[in-house]
């Protein structure tokens, strides 16, 4: 069945929400040029409310291993997204799991993705000088060769109305939505939450 991950979570009546809508992963953004970052703080707070079983994701763009490992361990993150340049040399950290996200423009943008020994590799959208949370998509064939090779994250401009098509068209292992289920940046609405739910689970029924 393919995982639903909700991006940008910023408070507590937003995550709570998103788990009782059957979400199966929460992300956290540590980039301070983000409209959805949250202070490591607020991050420990919110997780400390979630229910147990739910996978918390912590966000990071070209940051320092070492403060990684420093807010992985203070908010108790499970997983570690790293959403930037970083190369395959910079994924280890380890006991926790990694997912590298590549920017897709073309073919040429996942040319070395077998390279990367991580639990997932996160397919976005590529606009020049953002990493995600744009709302923009991209070739989802390209997404599909991949998804038939390794785990992939299905992201880039997802919304209530697209996810079962795309889920369709590219069998990932896990869907990954932030700016489609919100009201205004790091602000979620909480009906476009749960019929995003709906609707990523429509294709996997019967």
């Amino acid at each position: 069945m393919t995982k639903i991950k909700i991006c940008g979570i910023t408070n507590i009546d937003d995550a709570l929400q998103a788990c009782a809508c059957g979400a199966d992963a929460l992300g956290f953004v540590f980039y301070g040029k983000s409209p959805r970052c949250v202070t490591p703080e607020a991050a420990k707070a919110i997780i400390a409310a979630m229910p147990a079983f739910v996978v918390t994701v912590g966000l990071f763009v070209n940051e320092s291993p070492a403060r990684v490992r420093e807010i992985a361990a203070e908010c108790g993150l499970d997983v570690i997204q790293l959403h930037g340049d970083e190369g395959p040399a910079d994924c280890d950290f380890a006991p926790r799991r990694v997912i590298k996200a590549l920017r897709v423009k073309d073919a040429a943008s996942l040319a070395d993705h077998a390279s990367f020994n991580i639990s997932a590799l996160l397919l976005d959208a590529w606009v020049a000088d953002a990493y995600g949370g744009t709302g923009h998509s991209f070739n989802w064939e390209l997404a599909a060769a991949i998804a038939r090779q390794r785990r992939v994250i299905l992201a880039g401009g997802l919304t209530p109305e697209n996810v079962a098509d795309a889920i369709r068209a590219v069998q990932p292992y896990a869907v990954d939505v932030s700016s489609g289920v919100e009201a205004t940046p790091g602000k979620k609405d909480p009906a476009k939450v749960a019929a995003f739910i709906r609707a990523a689970r429509e294709p996997q029924k019967g």
